[in-house]
């Protein structure tokens, strides 16, 4: 396999009503009649790009791509208000029956994982299997170690220092709530200060074997990039509000009731070097699901567009597709 599927445009689109006003935007790709898989991407707060529909074979899959509510092309964009987990599994569901599917594939990386197990736990009838990536299971370790002193932040100093100095502790669950705060005040500048220093910390994480953090040089002259500001303030909204409530889960995570799971087949694709959700959360749910499948990469990172990631994740599509198909 030498690269990504030729880029396609989507056969239909749609623009869901749901409650309190959310519309959530909703295209179909490939196949009309091939094996149904929603791409779930993550963040939360990402929303989907042209190049997701390209992880899959056209001519087999019909390919669901969802932007979540207040992602992406859905609107209003970056609202909070009736933003859940809860929520955004009801709206898959729906999606599911609009769009007459009786099962499909889930495939997720990073809170898309997330949010896949967490529609499988409440609609494992509807659930054909996953292939997740990069697997974040949203228990208290997975923040401390993301946004806590003494998890990533021990390899990134730094960066770090710059990213805790916009909060009034250093505490990750107090950090968390700063950044939540003046994210959603009324301080449009501390607002959009606040996003730039959040986004930084995680980019930096993310992308260690890569691009620099973001910064202000990085979004163009002024006067080209109001659009990319207020997307990077809708997305930066968006994480630090589920961060702040534990995303919408109890005790052990996305971990916890898992017991009508291991008849699905599942397969978890994780990077070796990967210092956002770092191995053992993946060996932890491969642990809970003994008939998974775990794929550890040795040369990959967290990024979906690593070479090595992208070309396992299309090699695992689609041997999935020739089991289920």
């Amino acid at each position: 396999m030498t690269g990504l599927h030729p880029p396609i445009a989507p056969f239909r689109v749609h623009q869901v009503a749901r409650d309190h006003g959310h519309r959530v935007y909703v295209e179909e790709c490939g196949h009309p009649s091939g094996l149904p898989v929603v791409f779930l991407h993550g963040g939360p707060g990402s929303g989907c790009s042209p190049a997701h529909r390209r992880l899959f074979d056209p001519a087999s899959y019909r390919v669901v791509l969802v932007d979540q509510r207040g992602s992406g092309r859905s609107t209003p964009l970056g609202e909070t208000a009736a933003n859940r987990t809860p929520d955004l599994v009801a709206d898959l569901e729906a999606v599911r029956e609009m769009l007459g599917i009786e099962r499909w594939l889930l495939f997720g990386g990073s809170w898309g994982a997330t949010l896949a197990l967490a529609y499988a736990r409440s609609h494992v009838d509807r659930v054909l299997g996953m292939v997740l990536r990069g697997v974040f299971l949203a228990r208290a370790t997975d923040l401390a170690w993301f946004f806590g002193a003494e998890g990533a932040a021990r390899l990134f100093p730094e960066d770090w220092a710059a990213f805790s100095a916009h909060g009034e502790s250093a505490d990750w669950a107090a950090l968390i709530e700063t950044y939540d705060a003046r994210m959603h005040g009324q301080d449009s500048a501390a607002a959009v200060l606040a996003a730039y220093r959040w986004s930084a910390w995680g980019e930096r994480v993310v992308t260690w074997t890569g691009p620099q953090p973001l910064g202000p040089a990085r979004l163009g002259p002024r006067g080209q990039v109001e659009g990319r500001r207020a997307g990077l303030l809708a997305k930066a909204r968006i994480e630090t509000h589920y961060a702040r409530h534990r995303y919408f889960l109890d005790g052990d995570g996305v971990l916890g009731d898992l017991s009508e799971l291991p008849s699905l087949p599942v397969t978890l694709v994780q990077g070796q070097r990967d210092l956002v959700c770092p191995l053992e959360g993946a060996w932890r749910l491969h642990q809970a699901l003994p008939s998974s499948k775990l794929r550890v990469l040795a040369d990959a990172g967290h990024l979906i567009w690593e070479p090595a990631m992208m070309e396992a994740l299309m090699q695992e599509t689609d041997a999935l597709r020739r089991r289920l198909g």
